[in-house]
């Protein structure tokens, strides 16, 4: 089981008079659903940021299955190793709905007719039916097009994801049914799933949750 694994890390923006985040250290494992809480401005998404190697820490060390990222192609880890799920879901409007989750992995070199076969197991598994294989975005709910994009998101085969307020846009029902999901990838398919969020209710499902109060992790309960 691969962890990825902070290591008294701190960041620091050019100009900042101190640092969003100070001195975290915690681990994220596979086939656990961990939830960071906390206000806006509290570091969180400053977090986020570094576990997708957007950035790199100004202090620490961050690792994955004992690799340290700072020697890591960053261009690959983040096409293999994770992927991101956002509030705004962040989906081709242009492509259709099966046209978007086959585009990272016809990124990758697969054929389309794989990438299709795939792509419509995928879509199946978080709950969207074939008959809406073929609808733009836009002719979706918002629970909808956020299944979408975590079927697009397991298209890479990465067995991390990181959602930054995946049930931000979203109702209470369509938040329950996505947060599901996420358990169910992680409890069955193994995978390690991080959510960035200031919903305390989408806590209530988590292996662990943490709360990032003025750049500082600390684990709650």
């Amino acid at each position: 089981m691969r962890e990825l694994i902070l290591d008294q890390v701190s960041y620091q923006y050019k100009g900042a008079a101190r640092p969003a985040l100070n001195n975290v250290s915690c681990s994220f494992s596979e086939g656990q659903v961990s939830v960071i809480l906390g206000p806006s401005g509290s570091g969180k998404t400053t977090l986020l940021s570094l576990l997708a190697g957007l950035d790199r820490p100004s202090l620490g060390k961050i690792s994955l299955g004992g690799r340290d990222l700072a020697a890591e192609d960053m261009d690959r880890y983040r096409q293999k190793d994770i992927s991101l799920i956002f509030q705004a879901f962040q989906l081709f409007p242009l492509l259709t709905v099966l046209e978007n989750v086959c585009y990272p992995m016809e990124l990758n070199g697969v054929s389309r007719k794989e990438a299709q076969a795939q792509a419509k197991r995928l879509l199946k598994q978080v709950g969207i039916g074939e008959e809406k294989f073929r609808r733009y975005p836009s002719r979706l709910s918002g629970g909808e097009q956020q299944r979408v994009a975590i079927a697009r998101s397991l298209a890479s085969g990465s067995k991390i994801l990181l959602a930054d307020e995946p049930t931000g846009n979203l109702d209470a029902e369509n938040t329950k049914n996505v947060v599901n999901i996420l358990c169910e990838l992680a409890h069955e398919g193994g995978y390690c799933v991080v959510i960035v969020t200031h919903d305390a209710s989408v806590a209530h499902s988590a292996d662990h949750v943490f709360r990032m109060v003025d750049g500082c992790l600390q684990k709650a309960g």
